[in-house]
């Protein structure tokens, strides 16, 4: 019985332990979620209006814009959106999972043919996806680590060149879009080509709907072509850049979510050794007394 009691107490002192760390982590990932949390809702406005108004130029169909060329479709990339770090619930693996879901749905026959490329931007993305595809570029495995708008963009760019040069014929985002501490939206998005405006296309973006996107004409100065030549990659990068800050301060509040439920689980489960812990201490106390009494009644008999 004693030892059990000295179980007891190691795995009381192990869960508070534990629970002393999840609460330091809750504490650390509230913190950076108000700043990234602030980032990504001054960013959504902008970027949703700048891919409001390409998709309008684009669907215009008198411009001719190398990057909004659509053909057929032989090899796919697929970026990835990941955090570096665990301990964030279900925030990693449901990223995956959509990745894989989507890779089924919608390029089987690329898949069957090994056609597909996933770019991670996170190490939890890359360590999880290679077990599932065979093609897998790491070259900006680590930039989640410090997404700034350079690190992003000189992502942004190696993916215009890739399109440019032939090399893939259709790039999609797979994200997180933040909504709130609580809830993250698992989302995929169409980078290049250049998704039009349409019913289909539209109500794929957040805050867009092909019902409510209309067709809207724009005055260019100097000239259309040159202006696009210049803006197209401009906005690209916009919208890389807020997929990964959405991602970014969805990665802080799954975390948050996950720490501060585990904090209450180490208090039901303390609860339960507490109780458990003074149950077997009486028990003890109940033996040695019996013990005793029963040796005290023997010596008297004697």
């Amino acid at each position: 019985m004693p030892g059990n009691l000295k179980e007891v107490r190691n795995r009381i002192k192990s869960v508070m332990n534990t629970q002393q760390i999840t609460k330091a982590m809750k504490m650390v990932s509230a913190a950076k979620l108000r700043r990234a949390q602030e980032r990504i809702l001054q960013m959504r406005p902008y970027s949703q209006k700048l891919q409001e108004m390409l998709s309008n130029i684009v669907s215009s169909g008198d411009v001719n814009i190398s990057l909004a060329e659509e053909r057929e479709i032989k090899n796919v990339l697929i970026v990835l959106i990941t955090s570096d770090r665990g301990l964030a619930g279900a925030f990693n693996a449901n990223s995956v999972k959509l990745a894989r879901k989507h890779i089924a749905e919608k390029y089987p026959n690329q898949a069957s043919a090994k056609n597909i490329t996933v770019l991670p931007l996170g190490k939890k993305g890359f360590d999880a996806i290679r077990k599932f595809v065979t093609k897998v570029d790491d070259r900006s495995v680590g930039i989640f680590a410090t997404p700034t708008f350079d690190a992003v963009s000189a992502v942004s760019q190696f993916l215009m060149d890739e399109y440019k040069s032939g090399r893939y014929d259709a790039i999609d985002i797979v994200y997180s879009q933040f909504k709130n501490a609580a809830t993250q939206i698992f989302t995929v998005e169409q980078f290049l080509p250049v998704p039009k405006t349409s019913n289909a296309n539209a109500s794929t973006k957040p805050g867009l709907s092909g019902a409510n996107v209309a067709k809207a004409d724009f005055i260019f100065e100097p000239n259309k072509e040159e202006i696009l030549e210049y803006l197209v990659p401009k906005i690209l990068n916009t919208q890389l850049f807020k997929a990964v800050l959405d991602s970014n301060a969805s990665e802080h509040g799954a975390r948050m979510t996950a720490m501060d439920k585990a904090s209450d689980n180490a208090n039901e489960l303390l609860k339960d050794l507490r109780i458990q812990y003074n149950r077997q201490r009486q028990a003890a106390i109940t033996t040695e007394l019996t013990e005793i009494v029963s040796g005290a009644n023997a010596l008297a008999g004697a």
